[in-house]
């Protein structure tokens, strides 16, 4: 088999199945221990919150139970899912002792499950957060990473700033976490298929297939959610053009990637005729390279939003398509 830079650890996430879990015939715990015991991947990501009722306050014994289950089987967790809620209530926004009050026992299942650390939305935590966390990653022996996706990319003016202070921390318990929908040459074709199935203008439709890389596509995007012209059935899906979709190229993020720790391999569903699911892995691999890259590479499947098709035939697929990219 094809493998990519031994300094690499390419890994699955449990998040590709989501379906499975809201399902409910196996229990979280069960699934992620059967992605490795099936041989999809050693090593896997997890979410927290997907896990245990008991969230955000897991229990040591439920921590080391599934991390001993992983190692029965040979694998291991790479990174944890955490979360902040910022709000106690709908009026009522938590304030920075207990916004770190209901991240510190997220760290500490981290710890328990062997985990290398823990993941944010970037910018979520902010500075002064940062500032407190630091010391209890440095005693647990863990990295925040801060995943940044879609749209968020560093010359983004709404996210510039995070970037710039992952850096001036300069610390190897921070680092960034970069997921590859950031680098979309094309949109899903499923996607685009099932957008045509709704009552958006065609014409609308046609021309994210020709024309997504032109910025002026997401300005219509946003006028035509403005004039209230999403149908309501397709309205969350729609909101992946602005929010999860991005046209970047891997270029883009050369001055990013030394404080990188790790990157989702984001796809949506297989249709790769095109490239435009294995060109960009491709191209961010050379980024990677160039970077002294040494962190892990999770498949994450985001295409069960509107797909029914089966998480680990689609993961287990995915995989085989992304190490030879990852190798070329």
């Amino acid at each position: 088999m094809t493998t990519p830079s031994p300094a690499w650890t390419v890994a699955a996430s449990a998040f590709n199945w989501t379906p499975d879990l809201i399902r409910a015939e196996s229990s979280a715990t069960d699934i992620a221990v059967g992605i490795v015991y099936g041989g999809i991947a050693s090593v896997i990501e997890v979410e927290l919150g997907q896990l245990w009722r008991s969230f955000p306050v897991t229990s040591d014994a439920e921590a080391e139970a599934l991390r001993d289950a992983l190692a029965t089987v040979g694998g291991r967790i790479s990174i944890v899912g955490a979360s902040i809620d910022d709000w106690a209530s709908p009026s009522r926004r938590r304030d920075e002792d207990e916004r770190l009050a209901f991240l510190l026992p997220q760290l500490r299942a981290a710890q328990r499950l062997g985990a290398t650390g823990v993941r944010l939305p970037i910018g979520q935590a902010g500075d002064a957060l940062l500032e407190r966390l630091l010391p209890e990653l440095h005693d647990l022996d863990l990295v925040l990473f801060e995943e940044a996706q879609g749209p968020q990319t560093p010359s983004s003016p709404a996210h510039r700033a995070h970037y710039e202070a992952i850096a001036s921390f300069d610390d190897p318990h921070l680092r960034l976490l970069i997921d590859i929908s950031m680098l979309m040459p094309a949109l899903p074709v499923t996607y685009l298929d099932r957008l045509r199935q709704s009552d958006l203008p065609a014409a609308f439709v046609d021309r994210l297939e020709r024309e997504w890389q032109d910025a002026a596509t997401s300005d219509a995007a946003v006028a035509l959610l403005r004039a209230g012209a999403v149908p309501p059935d397709v309205h969350t899906m729609f909101m992946n053009l602005l929010v999860r979709f991005g046209r970047s190229d891997a270029a883009d993020l050369h001055d990013v990637l030394p404080f990188a720790g790790a990157a989702h391999l984001k796809f949506w569903d297989l249709h790769d005729a095109d490239g435009r699911v294995s060109r960009p892995i491709r191209d961010f691999a050379t980024e990677l390279r160039a970077a002294g890259f040494t962190g892990s590479l999770t498949s994450e499947w985001g295409g069960h939003e509107w797909l029914d098709d089966d998480a680990t035939e689609m993961t287990r697929r995915h995989l085989e398509l992304a190490r030879p990219a990852l190798n070329d």
